[in-house]
């Protein structure tokens, strides 16, 4: 029997996806582990591997392809010695039709929003060997919220893959036992709506023809104009400001500089002001954990690690790659993996637990000549960062006036996890190690 080889869900959010590009053509033999297709979601392109061993027989769905529905079957595999023209005739006729995923998260002015892990290179048509029985991604979101234990359905896809229909069956037949260590799963929030607007026809109407081009969004747009929307529509957000002093930062930022050291005749490091912010903003959510928390509707989620996401601008959008437990790393490690991360995702090639997922958010507009402005929180965060730019203000020290490098920063929060007083602390914690950075390193 062939084996369909269907769009995986490359991370819990994931609802379509541009098949760019086949590694694979029609004929070829490949085996679990390959990598057989490259796979453009709304933030990231990444690699899809076989599963099973076998013939390619037909490529279903052309390279190039956008708006690919998860679990839409793109190719079919010839396995197990079968004929492979008779695998390309008879296939492709027991895919699983595509389901909405679960609802996307809010995302703000500077980052994709965050989610649970997920791995880079997905199957393409069943999920790991591991302890699990074979079963698609529907199959085992329809069992966990029917209350079922996935492990006793028996499977009718190929090789005993659990499918749709056999969950289905389970439920209404009662044949399965309930899953023993978790009751039924809540049912899945409604997809947001996309936003609202001026219709077209009205936005046009007030143009002369000719004057204007239109562009369609891409996924990513979409994305960014969805989560927007959520999370000003349910996030109650307050803000807070406060300028911090810079010339100590910059003579110690100076200092580290000149001090490291070189490896193949380039500097093993090289400090930016924003990673010392990072850093910063780090040590802060440290020093004021209840700061470092997400709202659920049922708890309050403290973090144990300040997991930092960091703003960076790509072509037609924007993502958050995160540094991870930044609290516990130097700055050169801070540095040095902002530019692996910064770089791979201009290009597109993050893995999902790169971006998605973080306990708050830095966005840094000061290089672009920005002297404040406020971002918009992203859930599951409770806060993010804005940071204006550093420039020569003067300032009363001693009764004196003198010139000062500053620059103005604003906390947004979830004013239902962080209320104003703990907002200013948390903001007061921050400015304390930005002019004061010898704390940074200790």
């Amino acid at each position: 029997m062939p084996t369909n080889i269907t769009m995986p869900a490359l991370s819990p959010t994931m609802e379509e996806g541009n098949l760019s590009k086949w590694l694979v053509k029609e004929g070829d033999t490949i085996k679990s582990g390959d990598v057989i297709a490259e796979i453009e979601t709304d933030k990231a392109t990444m690699e899809v591997e076989a599963v099973d061993e076998g013939v390619v027989a037909k490529l279903v769905v052309a390279a190039g392809t956008e708006g690919v529905k998860v679990n839409t079957v793109i190719a079919i595999l010839a396995v197990d010695g079968e004929d492979v023209a008779a695998a390309a005739a008879g296939g492709g006729t027991a895919a699983p039709k595509a389901e909405a995923a679960p609802a996307a998260q809010p995302a703000s002015v500077a980052a994709a929003a965050p989610a649970p892990a997920a791995q880079a290179s997905a199957p393409a048509a069943t999920v790991s060997h591991g302890d699990r029985p074979f079963s698609s991604p529907l199959a085992r979101r329809l069992a966990k919220e029917a209350g079922l234990d996935i492990k006793l359905i028996a499977g009718s896809g190929p090789h005993g893959r659990v499918v749709k229909s056999d969950v289905e069956k389970a439920v209404s037949s009662g044949s399965a036992k309930p899953a023993p260590t978790a009751a039924a799963a809540a049912p899945a929030p409604a997809a947001a709506s996309a936003p609202k607007g001026m219709s077209e026809d009205a936005v046009l109407k007030l143009f002369e023809p000719g004057s204007y081009e239109l562009v369609p969004h891409d996924g990513m747009r979409k994305t960014i104009a969805k989560r927007l929307q959520e999370s000003k529509q349910t996030i109650p957000h307050f803000y807070v400001s406060v300028d911090c002093e810079l010339d100590a930062l910059l003579a110690l930022r100076a200092q580290l500089n000149d001090a490291a050291p070189r490896r193949d005749s380039a500097p093993a490091y090289k400090l930016s002001v924003n990673d010392m912010v990072i850093k910063a903003m780090a040590l802060a959510l440290r020093d004021v954990p209840d700061a470092n928390v997400s709202w659920t509707d049922s708890n309050m989620v403290k973090h144990k690690h300040s997991d930092v996401g960091v703003a960076v601008s790509i072509p037609g959008g924007l993502i958050t790659p995160i540094i991870r437990s930044a609290e516990l790393k130097s700055l050169s490690a801070i540095s040095n993996e902002m530019k692996d991360l910064g770089a791979r995702a201009k290009s597109r090639k993050l893995k999902p637990e790169e971006y998605q997922g973080g306990t708050t958010a830095v966005s840094n507009m000061g290089m672009m000549g920005v002297k404040n402005f406020a971002a918009v929180v992203n859930p599951p965060h409770a806060t993010i960062l804005a940071v204006g730019a550093g420039e020569e203000r003067v300032v009363v020290k001693n009764k004196q006036m003198v010139i000062a490098q500053v620059m103005t920063v604003t906390l947004s929060t979830d004013h239902r996890a962080v209320d104003g007083a703990l907002g200013a602390e948390l903001l007061g914690a921050f400015k304390r190690y930005i002019e004061n950075p010898m704390g940074m390193l200790v």
